[in-house]
C-alpha cells in the first residue's frame, strides 16, 4: 500500500540580515521542523524587509546607531547586546560584536537573496534549499566575521561560497536587477501590517511575531495545521 504523502505547510519569513533577532528565531524554529518529522513537511521562503532603509553607504557604528533609534543608554545597549549574544550562544551562533561593528545597508543583499529564491524549485522536496543557505550565510559573515555586507565583492563572495554563480551575482551587483522585486515585495508586507521581524507566516495565513520559544510555534501548529487535517 503506498504511503500517503505528509502535510506540508508552507513557512514564509519576513525578515532583514540586519536582525540578530533573525537568525535567533531561524534557529529556534529549525528545532520545530525537527520536532515534527515524519509528522508534516516544510517549505521555506525568505522575504525582504529593511530595518534601515535610509542607512547611508557607509553605514552606521552599531552601539551609536541602537542608542539613537531605541533612545537607550551604552549600558542598556550593551546589556541587550550580551543578552542577545548569550540566547544565540546557546542556539550555537556567535555574535562577535567588536569595537568596529556596523549596521550596513541590506538592500542589495535582499536582491542576491530574491535572485537565489527564484532559482529554486517551489515543488522541491527538501524543506530549504540555496537561499536559505544564502540567508544563514550572509548572517554568519555580518554578526560572527564582521564582513561588510554591503559591500559587492563581499556578497559575490558569500553567494560563492554556497555554490552560487560569482559572476552571475556580481553582474547583479552591478546593476539593478532584482530591485523592483524587492520594493514590491517590501510594499506588500508593510500592506500585511507586518512592522517588525522576524514574522513567519504559516500557511499563508498564521502569522507567529518575533523570535518565539519553538513551544510557541508547535502549538500553533498542533492546533491549527495538524488538527485541520485530521
Amino acid at each position: 500500500m503506498t504511503q500517503a504523502p505528509l502535510p506540508r505547510l508552507s513557512v514564509d519569513i519576513v525578515s532583514d540580515v540586519m536582525c540578530p533577532w533573525c537568525i535567533i528565531g531561524w534557529l529556534k524554529f529549525e528545532t520545530v521542523m525537527a520536532h515534527f518529522a515524519g509528522r508534516l513537511e516544510f517549505r521555506v521562503q525568505w522575504h525582504p524587509f529593511e530595518l534601515n532603509p535610509d542607512m547611508p553607504p557607509e553605514g552606521e557604528d552599531a552601539a551609536a546607531h541602537v542608542m539613537r533609534k531605541y533612545g537607550v543608554s551604552a549600558e542598556q545597549s550593551r546589556a541587550n547586546s550580551g543578552k542577545m549574544a548569550g540566547v544565540a550562544a546557546d542556539l550555537g551562533f556567535a555574535f562577535n560584536r567588536g569595537p568596529g561593528f556596523r549596521m550596513r545597508n541590506s538592500f542589495d543583499a535582499h536582491r542576491l537573496l530574491t535572485w537565489a529564491g527564484s532559482r529554486e524549485d517551489p515543488e522541491q522536496s527538501e524543506p530549504t534549499g540555496v537561499q536559505t543557505a544564502l540567508k544563514l550565510a550572509l548572517f554568519k559573515a555580518h554578526f560572527t566575521d564582521n564582513r561588510d555586507v554591503s559591500d559587492h565583492a563581499v556578497l559575490a563572495d558569500v553567494a560563492a561560497s554556497v555554490g552560487l554563480d560569482r559572476a552571475r551575482a556580481a553582474a547583479i551587483l552591478g546593476g539593478d536587477e532584482f530591485g523592483e522585486m524587492v520594493r514590491t515585495e517590501e510594499a506588500y508586507w508593510a500592506d500585511q501590517n507586518i512592522t517588525g521581524v522576524p514574522a513567519f507566516i504559516l500557511g499563508g495565513r498564521m502569522l507567529v511575531p518575533g523570535a518565539q520559544d519553538p513551544e510557541v510555534f508547535i502549538r500553533v501548529i498542533e492546533r491549527k495545521v495538524l488538527a485541520d487535517a485530521a
